[in-house]
């Protein structure tokens, strides 16, 4: 397996992806040179938009796929000539991968039956398995037979009911409905913690990858742009690529004038001064995008805010706990606030001119380069 062993200094680490590259037809690269841990006991998320390489880095680990450069380590062994099976690897697809004619229990079963496991510990372990997902009563059944969320549930089931040392997720949840989405979400978190796995979980969506997420990698053509907690992504985004992907985010174009280590000041492009957050590598005179979270933006606020732009009401759009009022601030037309139904004033309609207003703390001075 090529003799590579990890270091001493990273005992935590039981997924390492050391230089790897991938490419299919020897000129476009779709993952350069990733280098990645994935600690014990961890869920990561391997998040980002169609194309961006984060399901062919999660083939790579899986073994469907093979690194074109750079080395895959498991528990400390190098594995990318090790075959897929050989792997110990569970995983779950968003097809469910269900074989029709068999039961539920004959699906469960099949993993165990193809290691060479005895009658009576398969029987142990299929029951166990279905008591864990909270499925016992749908033994005998069919995939057919199940509903949408059921199927899933038996699919993550099966891919536990080995033990693997680890646990594989490629968009498992992206062909159910939002309330089972949902439902869905909170089990796997729950077999997380109660079991200890570790998990590598792929998805495009943002909102399911904060629930899950002990860490979160957002790739972007092949490259992870940042890897860090749900909270600190959002709240401190690297880049401007981050910022949008990563939730509903105003960016407002223009020129950084001043900076020191906390604080910076932006000229905006229609030449308002604002000050914000100052992020890593930004230079002074260098163009930037001041980015501003739209549930963070006021309409009409006091003096308590130090952030005040003019600014004027295009659309508004009821979205039952809330409305999303889109304004022209400072040239830029798509401009969003979010606003509580309990806080939305009448007279904020179509046409109406207002301040926009935000705490400088909460506004980030990002890379323009990187958007």
């Amino acid at each position: 397996m090529g003799g590579f062993e990890m270091t001493s200094n990273s005992a935590s680490t039981f997924v390492r992806f050391k230089g790897v590259e991938k490419s299919y037809d020897g000129l476009k690269t779709v993952v350069k040179r990733l280098d990645l841990d994935v600690f014990r006991g961890e869920f990561l998320t391997l998040l980002g938009p169609s194309g961006s390489g984060k399901t062919t880095s999660l083939m790579m680990l899986a073994g469907f796929e093979t690194p074109t450069q750079g080395h895959i380590f498991l528990d400390g062994n190098a594995i990318e000539n090790v075959p897929a099976h050989r792997r110990g690897i569970g995983m779950v697809f968003q097809n469910y991968a269900l074989f029709p004619h068999m039961s539920v229990t004959e699906n469960m079963a099949f993993p165990l039956q193809v290691r060479g496991m005895g009658r009576h510990e398969i029987e142990a372990r299929v029951k166990k398995a279905l008591e864990m997902v909270r499925l016992g009563d749908l033994a005998k059944r069919f995939p057919a037979q199940l509903s949408g969320g059921q199927q899933q549930r038996i699919a993550l089931a099966r891919a536990l009911i080995f033990e693997p040392k680890l646990v594989l997720m490629d968009e498992p949840l992206g062909a159910l409905d939002k309330q089972l989405r949902e439902q869905m979400q909170l089990e796997i978190r729950r077999l997380h913690r109660e079991l200890g796995l570790t998990v590598v979980f792929v998805t495009h969506d943002q909102a399911e990858a904060l629930t899950l997420s002990d860490r979160i990698a957002i790739f972007n053509d092949g490259v992870i742009q940042q890897i860090d907690t749900p909270q600190a992504l959002y709240e401190r985004p690297a880049n401007a690529f981050v910022a949008t992907f990563m939730g509903d985010t105003n960016v407002l174009p223009g020129v950084l004038t001043s900076l020191n280590t906390q604080q910076c000041q932006v000229r905006l492009d229609l030449g308002e001064q604002m000050f914000a957050r100052a992020t890593p590598g930004l230079t002074s005179g260098n163009r930037t995008s001041l980015s501003i979270r739209s549930e963070r933006v006021i309409l009409d606020g006091d003096e308590r805010y130090d952030s005040r732009l003019p600014g004027f009401i295009e659309e508004c759009i009821y979205l039952g706990d809330h409305v999303r009022i889109r304004l022209n601030v400072s040239g830029n037309n798509d401009f969003n606030v979010k606003v509580p139904i309990a806080q939305m004033q009448p007279h904020w309609r179509e046409g109406h001119r207002l301040p926009v207003c935000w705490h400088s703390a909460d506004a980030s001075a990002l890379d323009a380069m990187s958007a």
